[in-house]
Protein backbone atom coordinates (compact mmCIF):
# COMPACT_ATOMS: atom_id res chain seq x y z
CA UNK A 1 0.00 0.00 0.00
CA UNK A 2 1.65 3.67 -0.35
CA UNK A 3 1.14 6.51 1.46
CA UNK A 4 0.96 9.75 1.22
CA UNK A 5 4.84 11.59 1.58
CA UNK A 6 5.49 13.45 4.79
CA UNK A 7 8.19 16.05 5.90
CA UNK A 8 8.86 14.60 9.27
CA UNK A 9 12.14 13.48 8.54
CA UNK A 10 14.62 16.35 9.94
CA UNK A 11 16.35 16.39 6.84
CA UNK A 12 13.11 17.58 4.74
CA UNK A 13 13.03 20.94 6.31
CA UNK A 14 14.49 23.13 4.17
CA UNK A 15 17.36 26.24 6.07
CA UNK A 16 18.72 28.49 3.40
CA UNK A 17 22.10 29.83 2.77
CA UNK A 18 22.14 32.90 4.94
CA UNK A 19 23.53 34.47 1.79
CA UNK A 20 21.29 33.65 -0.32
CA UNK A 21 17.41 34.38 1.53
CA UNK A 22 16.04 36.61 -1.32
CA UNK A 23 14.29 35.13 -4.16
CA UNK A 24 16.41 36.45 -7.13
CA UNK A 25 19.53 35.80 -5.58
CA UNK A 26 18.61 32.83 -4.96
CA UNK A 27 17.75 31.50 -8.17
CA UNK A 28 20.45 33.69 -10.41
CA UNK A 29 23.22 31.78 -7.96
CA UNK A 30 21.80 28.67 -8.42
CA UNK A 31 21.25 29.06 -12.04
CA UNK A 32 24.61 30.38 -12.52
CA UNK A 33 27.02 28.55 -10.51
CA UNK A 34 29.02 25.81 -12.32
CA UNK A 35 29.21 22.30 -10.65
CA UNK A 36 31.31 19.20 -11.18
CA UNK A 37 29.88 15.81 -10.14
CA UNK A 38 33.44 13.85 -9.58
CA UNK A 39 31.53 10.78 -8.84
CA UNK A 40 29.08 10.92 -11.69
CA UNK A 41 30.07 8.16 -14.68
CA UNK A 42 29.28 8.86 -18.10
CA UNK A 43 25.94 8.04 -18.82
CA UNK A 44 24.84 5.56 -20.83
CA UNK A 45 22.20 6.94 -23.85
CA UNK A 46 18.86 5.67 -24.99
CA UNK A 47 16.26 6.61 -27.26
CA UNK A 48 12.35 5.75 -26.38
CA UNK A 49 10.12 5.80 -29.60
CA UNK A 50 6.98 7.83 -27.58
CA UNK A 51 5.22 8.35 -31.00
CA UNK A 52 4.67 7.81 -34.63
CA UNK A 53 7.08 10.65 -35.39
CA UNK A 54 8.58 11.58 -32.22
CA UNK A 55 11.85 9.75 -30.49
CA UNK A 56 13.53 11.33 -26.85
CA UNK A 57 17.02 10.78 -25.99
CA UNK A 58 17.30 9.81 -22.19
CA UNK A 59 20.69 9.79 -20.70
CA UNK A 60 21.13 6.97 -18.02
CA UNK A 61 23.23 5.67 -15.04
CA UNK A 62 22.18 2.32 -14.27
CA UNK A 63 23.37 0.37 -10.94
CA UNK A 64 25.40 -2.98 -11.57
CA UNK A 65 21.80 -4.85 -11.37
CA UNK A 66 19.03 -2.37 -12.53
CA UNK A 67 16.22 -4.75 -11.86
CA UNK A 68 17.16 -5.06 -8.44
CA UNK A 69 16.96 -1.32 -7.89
CA UNK A 70 14.20 1.70 -7.74
CA UNK A 71 14.47 4.23 -11.11
CA UNK A 72 14.42 7.80 -10.95
CA UNK A 73 13.30 9.08 -14.11
CA UNK A 74 14.10 13.14 -14.32
CA UNK A 75 12.52 15.79 -16.20
CA UNK A 76 13.84 19.20 -16.89
CA UNK A 77 12.50 22.53 -16.96
CA UNK A 78 11.66 24.91 -20.09
CA UNK A 79 14.57 24.98 -22.58
CA UNK A 80 16.75 23.03 -20.26
CA UNK A 81 17.76 19.55 -21.16
CA UNK A 82 19.66 16.21 -19.17
CA UNK A 83 22.70 18.36 -18.99
CA UNK A 84 21.34 21.03 -16.79
CA UNK A 85 23.03 21.22 -13.04
CA UNK A 86 20.06 20.08 -11.41
CA UNK A 87 19.49 16.76 -13.27
CA UNK A 88 22.93 15.81 -12.81
CA UNK A 89 22.95 16.56 -9.36
CA UNK A 90 19.71 14.19 -8.91
CA UNK A 91 21.74 11.42 -10.67
CA UNK A 92 24.77 12.02 -8.91
CA UNK A 93 22.71 11.56 -5.73
CA UNK A 94 19.95 9.02 -6.98
CA UNK A 95 23.35 6.70 -7.28
CA UNK A 96 24.79 7.42 -4.23
CA UNK A 97 21.69 6.05 -2.74
CA UNK A 98 21.39 3.11 -5.01
CA UNK A 99 18.92 4.12 -7.36
CA UNK A 100 18.96 3.99 -11.10
CA UNK A 101 18.69 7.59 -12.75
CA UNK A 102 17.27 8.43 -16.43
CA UNK A 103 17.44 11.92 -17.15
CA UNK A 104 14.86 12.36 -20.26
CA UNK A 105 15.07 14.88 -22.44
CA UNK A 106 11.79 16.50 -23.62
CA UNK A 107 11.19 16.68 -27.78
CA UNK A 108 13.53 18.43 -29.14
CA UNK A 109 15.85 19.51 -26.31
CA UNK A 110 19.54 18.58 -25.72
CA UNK A 111 20.31 18.92 -29.04
CA UNK A 112 18.05 16.26 -30.56
CA UNK A 113 15.78 18.41 -33.21
CA UNK A 114 16.27 15.96 -35.16
CA UNK A 115 14.35 12.92 -33.18
CA UNK A 116 10.94 14.32 -33.57
CA UNK A 117 8.93 15.69 -36.28
CA UNK A 118 6.64 18.69 -34.06
CA UNK A 119 7.25 21.00 -31.03
CA UNK A 120 6.77 19.65 -27.24
CA UNK A 121 4.46 21.51 -24.84
CA UNK A 122 4.24 21.76 -21.30
CA UNK A 123 1.27 19.26 -20.58
CA UNK A 124 2.74 16.41 -22.88
CA UNK A 125 2.71 13.53 -19.92
CA UNK A 126 2.28 10.89 -23.04
CA UNK A 127 5.94 11.40 -23.31
CA UNK A 128 6.82 10.41 -19.95
CA UNK A 129 4.10 7.59 -19.98
CA UNK A 130 5.16 5.94 -23.09
CA UNK A 131 9.33 5.48 -21.36
CA UNK A 132 7.82 4.07 -18.16
CA UNK A 133 5.78 1.48 -20.39
CA UNK A 134 8.99 0.79 -22.12
CA UNK A 135 10.80 0.18 -18.71
CA UNK A 136 8.37 -1.67 -17.24
CA UNK A 137 7.54 -4.09 -19.64
CA UNK A 138 11.23 -4.44 -21.65
CA UNK A 139 13.79 -3.95 -18.63
CA UNK A 140 10.93 -5.16 -16.27
CA UNK A 141 12.10 -2.62 -13.59
CA UNK A 142 10.10 -2.67 -10.55
CA UNK A 143 10.06 0.77 -9.12
CA UNK A 144 9.75 4.07 -10.14
CA UNK A 145 9.48 7.64 -9.82
CA UNK A 146 9.41 10.67 -11.34
CA UNK A 147 11.10 13.94 -10.01
CA UNK A 148 10.12 17.14 -12.62
CA UNK A 149 11.63 20.88 -12.04
CA UNK A 150 9.47 23.48 -13.23
CA UNK A 151 7.83 22.90 -16.67
CA UNK A 152 9.00 19.94 -16.37
CA UNK A 153 6.98 19.77 -12.51
CA UNK A 154 3.86 20.33 -14.23
CA UNK A 155 4.64 17.67 -16.80
CA UNK A 156 5.53 15.24 -13.66
CA UNK A 157 2.39 16.57 -11.97
CA UNK A 158 0.02 15.97 -15.03
CA UNK A 159 1.47 12.32 -15.72
CA UNK A 160 -0.32 11.11 -12.50
CA UNK A 161 -3.38 12.95 -13.14
CA UNK A 162 -3.74 11.72 -16.61
CA UNK A 163 -2.99 8.01 -15.32
CA UNK A 164 -5.17 8.52 -12.43
CA UNK A 165 -6.55 5.24 -10.68
CA UNK A 166 -5.06 3.80 -13.43
CA UNK A 167 -1.27 4.24 -12.56
CA UNK A 168 0.78 1.32 -12.93
CA UNK A 169 1.96 -0.16 -9.77
CA UNK A 170 5.65 0.35 -10.15
CA UNK A 171 5.01 4.30 -10.41
CA UNK A 172 5.73 4.77 -6.27
CA UNK A 173 5.89 8.34 -6.26
CA UNK A 174 6.07 12.15 -8.28
CA UNK A 175 8.41 14.89 -7.24
CA UNK A 176 7.55 18.00 -8.31
CA UNK A 177 10.17 20.96 -7.61
CA UNK A 178 8.99 24.51 -8.20
CA UNK A 179 6.30 23.28 -10.67
CA UNK A 180 4.18 25.35 -12.69
CA UNK A 181 0.83 23.96 -12.38
CA UNK A 182 -1.03 26.64 -13.43
CA UNK A 183 0.61 27.81 -16.50
CA UNK A 184 -1.15 31.09 -17.03
CA UNK A 185 -0.60 32.36 -13.85
CA UNK A 186 3.07 31.99 -14.24
CA UNK A 187 3.34 33.39 -17.38
CA UNK A 188 1.62 36.43 -16.15
CA UNK A 189 4.20 36.32 -13.04
CA UNK A 190 7.46 35.97 -15.64
CA UNK A 191 6.01 39.04 -17.14
CA UNK A 192 6.29 41.72 -14.25
CA UNK A 193 8.99 44.08 -14.74
CA UNK A 194 11.51 42.30 -12.17
CA UNK A 195 11.78 38.89 -14.10
CA UNK A 196 12.59 40.56 -17.29
CA UNK A 197 15.87 38.77 -17.45
CA UNK A 198 14.19 35.31 -17.10
CA UNK A 199 11.63 36.55 -19.54
CA UNK A 200 14.89 37.57 -21.95
CA UNK A 201 16.78 34.13 -21.68
CA UNK A 202 13.76 32.21 -22.11
CA UNK A 203 12.94 34.25 -24.88
CA UNK A 204 16.61 33.79 -26.42
CA UNK A 205 16.77 30.08 -25.71
CA UNK A 206 13.43 29.50 -27.45
CA UNK A 207 14.47 30.94 -30.51
CA UNK A 208 17.35 29.54 -30.89
CA UNK A 209 15.65 26.26 -30.88
CA UNK A 210 13.25 27.06 -33.28
CA UNK A 211 15.68 28.25 -35.93
CA UNK A 212 17.60 24.70 -35.20
CA UNK A 213 14.51 23.03 -35.56
CA UNK A 214 13.68 24.68 -38.88
CA UNK A 215 17.09 23.72 -40.06
CA UNK A 216 16.45 20.05 -39.26
CA UNK A 217 13.07 19.83 -40.80
CA UNK A 218 13.29 22.55 -43.85
CA UNK A 219 9.86 23.57 -44.92
CA UNK A 220 8.07 22.47 -41.87
CA UNK A 221 8.22 25.63 -40.18
CA UNK A 222 6.89 29.20 -40.66
CA UNK A 223 9.57 31.48 -39.14
CA UNK A 224 8.24 35.04 -40.29
CA UNK A 225 6.86 35.94 -37.31
CA UNK A 226 9.85 34.57 -34.61
CA UNK A 227 11.68 38.13 -35.25
CA UNK A 228 8.49 39.79 -33.39
CA UNK A 229 8.41 37.22 -30.23
CA UNK A 230 9.74 39.18 -26.90
CA UNK A 231 7.47 37.17 -24.52
CA UNK A 232 7.40 33.54 -23.79
CA UNK A 233 3.85 34.20 -24.29
CA UNK A 234 4.40 35.58 -27.57
CA UNK A 235 5.93 32.14 -28.61
CA UNK A 236 3.28 30.44 -27.39
CA UNK A 237 0.44 32.26 -29.00
CA UNK A 238 2.92 31.82 -32.37
CA UNK A 239 4.03 28.71 -32.70
CA UNK A 240 3.23 26.25 -29.40
CA UNK A 241 -0.84 26.54 -29.23
CA UNK A 242 -1.04 26.25 -32.97
CA UNK A 243 1.05 23.41 -33.54
CA UNK A 244 -0.65 21.21 -31.12
CA UNK A 245 -4.35 22.52 -31.90
CA UNK A 246 -4.90 24.98 -29.05
CA UNK A 247 -6.71 28.03 -29.39
CA UNK A 248 -4.45 30.45 -28.68
CA UNK A 249 -1.90 30.83 -25.79
CA UNK A 250 -4.59 31.00 -22.47
CA UNK A 251 -6.57 27.83 -24.08
CA UNK A 252 -2.87 26.04 -23.98
CA UNK A 253 -1.98 27.23 -20.53
CA UNK A 254 -5.35 26.31 -19.59
CA UNK A 255 -5.48 22.70 -20.98
CA UNK A 256 -1.79 22.14 -20.43
CA UNK A 257 -1.89 23.07 -16.48
CA UNK A 258 -1.31 20.35 -13.82
CA UNK A 259 -4.02 21.73 -11.54
CA UNK A 260 -6.85 20.40 -13.81
CA UNK A 261 -6.19 16.80 -13.22
CA UNK A 262 -4.92 16.92 -9.76
CA UNK A 263 -7.99 15.24 -8.40
CA UNK A 264 -7.11 12.32 -10.11
CA UNK A 265 -3.90 11.55 -8.89
CA UNK A 266 -3.26 8.54 -7.12
CA UNK A 267 0.21 8.16 -7.01
CA UNK A 268 1.46 9.50 -3.50
CA UNK A 269 2.95 13.66 -5.05
CA UNK A 270 5.08 15.65 -3.53
CA UNK A 271 5.18 19.35 -4.49
CA UNK A 272 8.27 21.52 -3.01
CA UNK A 273 8.25 25.47 -4.00
CA UNK A 274 9.21 28.55 -2.12
CA UNK A 275 7.40 31.53 -1.45
CA UNK A 276 9.53 33.60 -3.11
CA UNK A 277 10.02 32.05 -5.89
CA UNK A 278 9.62 35.16 -8.94
CA UNK A 279 7.38 33.44 -11.33
CA UNK A 280 6.00 30.86 -9.63
CA UNK A 281 3.40 32.11 -7.52
CA UNK A 282 2.39 30.68 -4.13
CA UNK A 283 -1.61 31.30 -5.01
CA UNK A 284 -1.65 28.40 -7.32
CA UNK A 285 -0.85 25.68 -4.79
CA UNK A 286 -4.19 27.23 -3.23
CA UNK A 287 -6.02 25.60 -4.79
CA UNK A 288 -9.24 23.32 -3.44
CA UNK A 289 -8.39 20.09 -5.82
CA UNK A 290 -4.62 19.80 -3.77
CA UNK A 291 -6.30 20.27 -0.29
CA UNK A 292 -8.36 17.65 -1.08
CA UNK A 293 -6.44 15.12 -2.64
CA UNK A 294 -4.17 13.23 0.62
CA UNK A 295 -2.26 11.43 -1.94
CA UNK A 296 -0.23 15.25 -2.43
CA UNK A 297 1.57 16.70 -0.27
CA UNK A 298 2.68 20.63 -0.50
CA UNK A 299 5.88 21.99 0.85
CA UNK A 300 6.58 25.40 0.72
CA UNK A 301 9.06 26.99 2.27
CA UNK A 302 9.82 30.74 2.84
CA UNK A 303 12.81 30.90 0.79
CA UNK A 304 14.48 29.08 -2.04
CA UNK A 305 13.89 31.13 -5.02
CA UNK A 306 13.03 29.41 -8.42
CA UNK A 307 14.53 25.77 -8.52
CA UNK A 308 17.18 26.85 -6.13
CA UNK A 309 16.96 25.82 -2.31
CA UNK A 310 20.81 26.03 -1.53
CA UNK A 311 22.01 25.42 2.08
CA UNK A 312 25.03 25.32 3.63
CA UNK A 313 27.43 22.67 2.64
CA UNK A 314 29.14 20.17 4.32
CA UNK A 315 31.57 17.41 4.43
CA UNK A 316 28.96 15.08 2.71
CA UNK A 317 26.49 17.10 1.10
CA UNK A 318 27.21 19.70 -1.71
CA UNK A 319 24.00 21.60 0.00
CA UNK A 320 21.42 21.68 -3.09
CA UNK A 321 18.76 20.65 -0.44
CA UNK A 322 16.19 20.11 -3.33
CA UNK A 323 17.86 17.12 -4.78
CA UNK A 324 18.32 15.43 -1.32
CA UNK A 325 14.45 16.08 -0.69
CA UNK A 326 13.56 14.07 -3.84
CA UNK A 327 15.71 11.11 -3.27
CA UNK A 328 14.17 10.84 0.44
CA UNK A 329 10.85 11.49 -0.66
CA UNK A 330 11.56 8.59 -3.38
CA UNK A 331 13.00 6.19 -0.58
CA UNK A 332 10.42 6.95 1.63
CA UNK A 333 7.90 5.46 -1.28
CA UNK A 334 10.07 2.39 -2.77
CA UNK A 335 10.43 1.19 1.21
CA UNK A 336 7.19 0.42 1.75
Amino acid sequence: MTRAITCGNPAARYVPHPRLRGGHRMTLFTWGRARRFPRLPPPVPRYFDVAPDARVLAHCHWQPEPRRRPTLIALHGLEGSSRAHYMRGLADKALAAGMNAVLLNQRNCGGTEALSAGLYHSGLSADPRAVIEELITLDRLPAIAVAGYSLGGNVAVRLAGDYGPEAPPQLRAIVAVSPTMHLGMCVEALERRANRLYQWNFVRDLKRRMKRKARAWPGRFDLSRLGSVQTVRDFDERFTAPHHGFRDADDYYHRASSLRVVDRVSVPTLVVSADDDPFVPRAQFDDPGIAANRRITVQITPHGGHCGFYARASADFDGYWAERRVIGAVREQVAT
